[in-house]
C-alpha cells in the first residue's frame, strides 16, 4: 500500500508517473457497478459497447473540494491515465469527504459516468461514495451510489437517462481502509445512451490492411455485431504504418449524422494495441472522390467512441486512422463500427400551449423556455383561463419515448407547480394514448415520470391543478421527453402488457385495495419520500382507477406514523393497520366514509410485525423488533367488538426467528401467517422453521410444523396461498439475512393438512431470477405474479433490481419470464391485485430527498389473460351470481 508519506517529495512536484513498458497500459478488466439503468438486467446481456458513449469532453472544466499542487482537477480530462487529481494532503491534510465537479459548459443527456482510478496505487482509491447531476450547479440530485472495489479497474455507474449539465462525484471514505483521508482520480468520463444506428445487411467494407491470417481480424469483422472479433490491419511480419483506411459502402445513400467506434477488447487485463487516436471521417458519391466531414482524438479508453456531426446523405464513408491512441505502434484495430442514424435524430422540437405569459416585466413565460435547458427560465401560462393547462412537443419525428422529466419553477413560493396531471403521446398529433397519469408533489425537485416505451412523434401534459391550490397559472421549468436509445420491439401479449404509470405526491410503501369502492388507499410515513421518528401523522393517498384521479390527504387525528405496519381487514370490511414507527398504535380506515378513526393500542409496540385476520373475525399479530423494545414480540389477538389486544403468552415468537447477523432487530420481521379453520394460523416463514399457531385455550397454542424442506432462512422472500381449499402456498426467494446476502431462486409448495400437523414440503424447480424483496400477487385465473426485487440484498438501492417479472403455473410448476418493468421496484414496493383483474405494481425507496431509490409512481401490469392469441383485448368475464 502506497500513502502520502512516502511519496511526498515526488507528488509535490507532480501528480505524474510513467510505465517502463510503453508498449502497453495496463488496466484490469472492468468493475461495472450499475445505477438504476436497465440495460444489464435484459435475459441475454447486450453487446458491449452498445449500452452507452462517452461525451465529448471538449471544453469542459473541473472544480475539486480541495487539491494538492501538482494534482490539479483538470488532469482527470488528460486522457492519458497518466495523471490525476488529488485532494490536499499537506501541508494539512484536509479530511474526507472530498468532491470533483465536472462542467460539462452545456446540457446533455447521460446515463453513466466513469471513473478511473490512480494506475501506480492502490493509492487514495475511492471506496463509499455518491453521484450527482445538475443542471445548474445548484440544485443537485443523487443518481448513483456504493462502494468501489480496491483495485486499479475502471469503474462504470449506469443510471436512467437524465438530462445535466454538472456531474459530482463524492468520496465519502477511501477503498485500503479506515483512517485514509486522502483520495485521488485518474480519469473521470461521462456516458450517454447510444443514438440508433443504421442497418449493416448490405454493407461492404474494406481496408487497406488486414491481418495476413484466414478468417482472422477481417475487415468485416468490425461490422459483424461480435464484439469479441475484430478487425486489425497486419500485426505479423511487415507492418504497414500510418495512416489506414476503413471504408463503408452502405450500398445506396442514406442520411448518417456520425459514426460510433468500439476499440478492440482487453485480453488479459493487456490493452489490445490498435485504439484509434487521430482520425478523420470522409465521404463520398462514388468511392473514388472523398471530401472531409469531421476530424478530431479520441481518448485512450476503452468503451464506444463517436464523431458526430451535421446530418449527410451519403453511401460511401472512411475513416482514416492516423495514429494509436496509446502510441503503442502502427497497428489499427475496431472491433465494431456503426453509422449513427441520421433520419431519426432529433431535430429543433416545437412546443404549442393553451397559454403563455409573456406581458410580465419581470419574467419571461414563454413555452420554449421550457425546451432550453436552462432552469432558470420557465414556461409560464396566463392566469386566465385557469386550469387546466396544456403543453404540447412535436418531435418532428417519431421515436420511443419512454418518459418525461420535469422540473418546476425554481421561484420561490412554488407558485404554478403542477399537481394532478395527465400525460399522452401520439403519432399523429389527433389520438391520443394516455401513458401516465397521477399527482406530482408540491416542491421543486426535479421529477421523472417513465412510462412503457412507445413510438410516438407528440407529446402533451395537461396540468389539471396547482400543487398547491394557490394560483390559476402553470409552470415548468424544463419539461424534456427521454427518448430510448434505439427503437423497442414490444413483448408479445403472452408475456403481459405493462400500461399506464400512475404518479403519487409520495413513495407509496403500503397500499390496500378498498373491495367496496375498487380504490386504492397508499401510504408512506410521516414525510412523503423519508421516514424517521414518528411525528403522529401519515402521508397518504387515494387512487381511484376507473377516474384515474390522485388525492393526497394527510392523517393527523390517529396520532399514528403507519409506516412498516401489519395491515388486515375485519370482516365488515373495516382496515385495520397496527404498530409501524408509531409501535403502540392502530388505525382504522372506514371506506364508507373514508376517514381514518383511532383503535386500541397494541399491547406490545411493534414495526415490521405481521397480522392476518382469522377465520372467526379477530385479528392475530406477531413478530416486529425493528420498532419498539427489542425481542418477545409474541403473538396478541385484536377483537374488533371490543376494538382491544389482547396478549397471547401461549403463542411465542421464538420458534419463527431467522439467524439473522443483525439479531432480534430483523429477525422476528415479516413472519409469513396464514389464516386456517377453527381460528389456526399457520406460519410458514421466512424461517426455515415452521410454525402452528392457534387462539384458543388459556393465551393461545404453538406446535412446530418441521422445515421448509431443504430451503434456507428466506428473509423478504415471498410466501403466497394460491389454492385455500386445498391449502396450497409457492414460497419463492429471499435472503438468509436481512441485508447484504446472496438471494436464492428456490421455490416450494408447502400443502397444509389440518391444524397442528406437519405440511407436505415440495421442492419444485427454481424461478428463473433469484430475489428478494420482491412482491407476488395471485391472480384470479389461480397462477402467481412475482415481480421486482434485488438478486442481492441492500436497501433503498436498485444496483441488482430484477426488471423481468415471472408468471408462476401451478398447474405445470414451471416459471416464466413477463414483460420488463421500466422502473426498478425494490425495498419498500408494492403490488396489489386491482378490481379489473390488472396489477398495479410501484413504490421504493422512502430514503430521503434526491435519494435515487424514491420512486413515487406506480405503474399498471395487464396479464396475459387479458388478451387473445392475436394480440386483441379478451372478452372480460362477468359475474352473474356469488353463492
Amino acid at each position: 500500500m502506497f500513502g502520502p508519506s512516502s511519496f511526498i517529495p515526488f507528488l509535490l512536484s507532480a501528480c505524474l508517473f510513467r510505465q517502463a513498458n510503453s508498449l502497453s497500459l495496463k488496466l484490469p478488466s472492468r468493475d461495472i457497478r450499475t445505477g438504476t439503468g436497465t440495460e444489464q438486467y435484459l435475459p441475454s446481456n447486450p453487446a458491449a459497447g452498445t449500452a452507452f458513449i462517452q461525451v465529448d469532453r471538449a471544453g469542459w472544466t473541473v472544480s475539486a473540494s480541495s487539491f494538492q499542487p501538482g494534482c490539479e482537477p483538470q488532469n482527470v480530462l488528460s486522457g492519458t491515465g497518466a495523471k490525476w487529481w488529488e485532494s490536499q494532503f499537506a501541508p494539512t491534510m484536509v479530511p474526507l469527504p472530498h468532491n470533483i465537479v465536472i462542467d460539462m459548459k452545456n446540457s446533455h443527456l447521460i446515463n453513466g459516468f466513469r471513473m478511473l482510478p490512480r494506475q501506480d496505487g492502490p493509492s487514495g482509491d475511492i471506496g463509499q461514495h455518491k453521484i450527482e447531476t445538475s443542471l445548474d450547479g445548484r440544485t443537485w440530485t443523487q443518481v448513483g451510489s456504493g462502494s468501489y472495489l480496491n483495485n486499479q479497474a475502471r469503474k462504470t455507474t449506469l443510471f436512467p437517462s437524465r438530462l445535466a449539465q454538472f456531474v459530482r462525484l463524492t468520496a465519502l471514505s477511501t477503498a485500503e481502509g479506515v483512517g485514509y483521508q486522502y483520495t485521488t482520480v485518474a480519469e473521470i468520463n461521462v456516458l450517454s445512451p447510444p443514438k440508433p444506428t443504421l442497418p449493416r445487411e448490405n454493407w461492404q467494407v474494406k481496408a487497406n490492411s488486414e491481418n495476413p491470417l484466414p478468417n482472422q481480424h477481417r475487415a468485416a469483422e468490425a461490422a459483424d455485431g461480435v464484439v469479441n472479433t475484430y478487425w486489425s490491419t497486419q500485426f505479423d511480419g511487415t507492418k504497414p504504418g500510418f495512416p489506414h483506411t476503413f471504408t463503408i459502402n452502405q450500398g445506396s445513400a442514406k442520411a448518417v449524422s456520425g459514426l460510433t467506434y468500439l476499440p478492440p477488447p482487453v485480453n488479459l487485463n493487456v490493452v489490445t494495441p490498435g485504439r484509434i487516436g487521430q482520425y478523420r471521417i470522409e465521404k463520398s458519391t462514388d468511392g473514388n472522390t472523398w471530401s472531409p466531414v469531421v476530424s478530431g482524438t479520441w481518448a485512450d479508453t476503452d468503451g464506444t467512441k463517436s464523431a458526430q456531426f451535421a446530418t449527410i446523405t451519403v453511401q460511401y464513408l472512411r475513416l482514416t486512422a492516423l495514429s494509436e491512441a496509446g502510441n503503442r505502434g502502427t497497428i489499427s484495430a475496431a472491433s465494431e463500427i456503426n453509422l449513427i442514424d441520421g433520419s431519426r435524430q432529433p431535430t429543433a422540437f416545437t412546443v404549442s400551449v393553451d397559454s403563455e405569459d409573456t406581458t410580465s416585466t419581470t419574467e419571461d413565460g414563454r413555452a420554449a423556455n421550457a425546451l432550453d435547458g436552462n432552469p432558470a427560465t420557465s414556461w409560464i401560462t396566463r392566469s386566465s383561463p385557469a386550469y387546466p393547462h396544456f403543453f404540447r412537443i412535436d418531435m418532428q419525428a417519431s421515436y420511443a419515448v419512454r418518459g418525461l422529466i420535469y422540473i418546476p419553477r425554481q421561484a420561490s413560493g412554488n407558485q404554478g407547480n403542477i399537481g394532478r396531471h395527465l400525460i399522452e403521446t401520439s403519432v399523429d398529433g389527433n389520438t391520443w394514448t394516455p401513458v401516465s397519469r397521477g399527482t406530482f408533489e408540491d416542491d421543486q425537485r426535479t421529477k421523472v415520470v417513465n412510462w412503457r416505451a412507445v413510438q410516438a412523434r407528440y407529446l402533451r401534459l395537461t396540468a389539471q391543478t396547482e400543487a398547491g391550490n394557490r394560483v390559476p397559472f402553470a409552470a415548468a421549468a424544463e419539461l424534456q421527453p427521454i427518448i430510448q436509445s434505439s427503437s423497442m420491439t414490444p413483448a408479445p401479449e403472452s408475456m403481459g402488457q405493462w400500461g399506464e404509470t400512475i404518479t403519487f405526491p409520495l413513495v407509496p410503501v403500503a397500499a390496500a385495495l378498498i373491495p367496496s369502492t375498487s380504490e386504492v388507499v397508499v401510504w408512506s410515513a410521516w414525510n412523503a419520500d423519508f421516514f424517521g421518528d414518528g411525528n403522529g401523522k401519515t402521508v397518504t393517498a387515494n387512487y381511484n382507477p376507473s377516474t384515474g384521479v390522485v388525492t393526497q390527504s394527510i392523517v393527523t387525528n390517529t396520532g399514528h406514523d403507519m409506516f412498516c405496519p401489519g395491515i388486515s381487514f375485519t370482516k365488515t370490511g373495516l382496515m385495520v393497520v397496527s404498530g409501524g414507527t408509531n409501535s403502540e398504535k392502530t388505525s382504522i380506515y372506514n371506506p364508507d366514509t373514508r376517514a381514518w378513526t383511532s383503535g386500541g393500542n397494541l399491547v406490545l409496540p411493534r414495526g415490521y410485525n405481521s397480522q392476518v385476520t382469522l377465520s372467526g373475525g379477530s385479528i392475530f399479530n406477531i413478530g416486529g423488533s425493528w420498532s419498539g423494545a427489542r425481542g418477545g414480540k409474541d403473538g396478541e389477538l385484536y377483537d374488533p367488538a371490543t376494538n382491544t389486544w389482547t396478549l397471547l403468552p401461549g403463542c411465542p415468537v421464538a420458534p419463527l426467528i431467522t439467524n439473522d447477523i443483525e439479531g432480534i432487530f430483523r429477525s422476528d420481521n415479516h413472519a409469513w401467517l396464514f389464516a386456517r379453520q377453527n381460528n389456526s394460523i399457520f406460519q410458514a416463514g421466512p424461517s426455515r422453521a415452521m410454525n402452528w399457531y392457534t387462539t384458543s385455550g388459556n393465551g393461545g397454542t404453538q406446535t412446530p410444523a418441521g422445515t421448509r424442506g431443504t430451503d434456507t432462512d428466506a428473509m423478504n422472500g415471498n410466501a403466497v396461498m394460491y389454492d385455500a381449499v386445498a391449502g396450497k402456498i409457492l414460497t419463492i426467494g429471499g435472503s438468509t439475512n436481512y441485508v447484504n446476502a446472496y438471494t436464492t431462486s428456490n421455490a416450494h409448495i408447502i400443502t397444509l393438512g389440518a391444524p397442528n400437523t406437519t405440511p407436505l414440503v415440495t421442492k419444485i424447480p427454481n424461478a428463473h431470477y433469484a430475489r428478494t424483496l420482491h412482491n407476488s400477487v395471485v391472480l384470479p385465473d389461480g397462477k402467481v405474479f412475482i415481480v421486482g426485487g434485488l438478486n442481492y440484498a441492500k436497501l433503498f438501492v436498485d444496483d441488482t433490481a430484477i426488471l423481468y417479472p415471472e408468471l408462476f403455473d401451478p398447474t405445470t410448476n414451471t416459471f416464466t419470464v413477463q414483460a420488463p418493468m421500466s422502473v426498478a421496484r425494490t425495498y419498500h414496493s408494492i403490488a396489489i391485485l386491482l378490481s379489473d383483474a390488472t396489477v398495479l405494481v410501484g413504490g421504493g425507496g422512502l430514503c430521503g430527498p434526491d435519494c435515487t431509490g424514491n420512486h413515487y409512481d406506480a405503474q399498471i401490469y395487464k396479464p396475459p389473460y387479458l388478451f387473445n392469441s392475436d394480440q386483441s383485448p379478451a372478452t372480460r368475464p362477468k359475474i352473474l351470481s356469488v353463492g
